[in-house]
């Protein structure tokens, strides 16, 4: 894994980033796009003209595979309706926000004595849903949340936007895949937790001590969390409901959990404060 540049500020890992309020901000062409990635521009996505293989585009899929940045191949169609700029069959999504090396972020949060507090997004699609889910996480003290590099929201100014602000401020780490990234954080000793409808066990009811090194895992809109991901879970707990309806919003759901964690953190904090 190549990483980009990463300033450690603070107590947290990251911290503030330039804003983009345009949300469509984006480059054209070939070989800007092959000197963005050059340079180490943070980009969000690229799309690149279906079966107009050449040389050019041969060199971004290798330099944005070393990136880590996602690449999807369109009809002509797509790119024409991204805009009508000269695209030369290749555009690119510019990120509002840097993203961290998790291994980087775990390494520096054990170090300054820190008992980290991760969130994992398995699919998460919906944009604002993802701002709202930041904006949670920050105020409840996770240390950075991370995504995977396909199948996530597109982070763009509306993420920024419902987060107010939050993804200025809150490490975001994008990784190529998420089964490797569980199995690392349970190497080093975190506890992995899934919030899901798919267990009997009631978060209310649970004896689950997340005080320690914890990585809470919330699934997509649509289908929860993947079995591969739910069956390496060392917990497995769901939001008791009491109405008609079955399931909450992932972000109202993520704030539950979260909320859970900080009790638990500050309750562990003034114990020992008074001790």
């Amino acid at each position: 894994m190549e990483s980009r540049q990463n300033k450690y500020i603070g107590n947290r890992p990251g911290g503030p980033r330039t804003s983009r309020d345009d949300k469509s901000e984006m480059i054209f062409g070939t070989r800007p796009i092959l000197e963005a990635l050059s340079a180490g521009k943070e980009l969000e996505k690229i799309f690149l003209q279906r079966g107009a293989r050449n040389p050019a585009t041969d060199e971004i899929v290798q330099l944005a595979k070393r990136f880590e940045v996602p690449v999807v191949t369109v009809p002509l169609e797509k790119l024409n309706n991204l805009t009508r700029k000269n695209h030369q069959g290749a555009v690119a999504l510019i990120s509002p926000i840097s993203y961290v090396p998790l291994q980087e972020t775990v390494t520096a949060l054990f170090e300054q004595g820190k008992n980290p507090l991760l969130l994992i997004l398995d699919r998460v699609t919906d944009v604002r849903n993802f701002g709202s889910i930041a904006r949670n996480a920050e105020c409840m003290g996770v240390h950075a949340i991370v995504i995977p590099s396909r199948g996530g929201a597109q982070i763009n100014a509306d993420a920024v936007k419902t987060s107010a602000g939050a993804l200025h401020l809150m490490p975001v780490c994008r990784e190529p895949n998420l089964k490797d990234t569980i199995d690392y954080l349970k190497e080093s000793g975190f506890q992995v937790v899934a919030c899901t409808e798919k267990t009997e066990q009631n978060l209310t009811d649970a004896e689950l001590d997340m005080v320690g090194p914890t990585a809470i895992i919330m699934g997509s809109e649509e289908d929860g969390i993947s079995p591969e991901y739910l069956k390496r879970a060392d917990a497995r707990v769901r939001i008791p409901l009491m109405g008609q309806i079955g399931s909450l919003n992932v972000s109202v759901a993520t704030g539950i959990i979260l909320y859970e964690a900080m009790k638990q953190r500050l309750h562990d904090s003034s114990s020992n404060t008074s001790h």
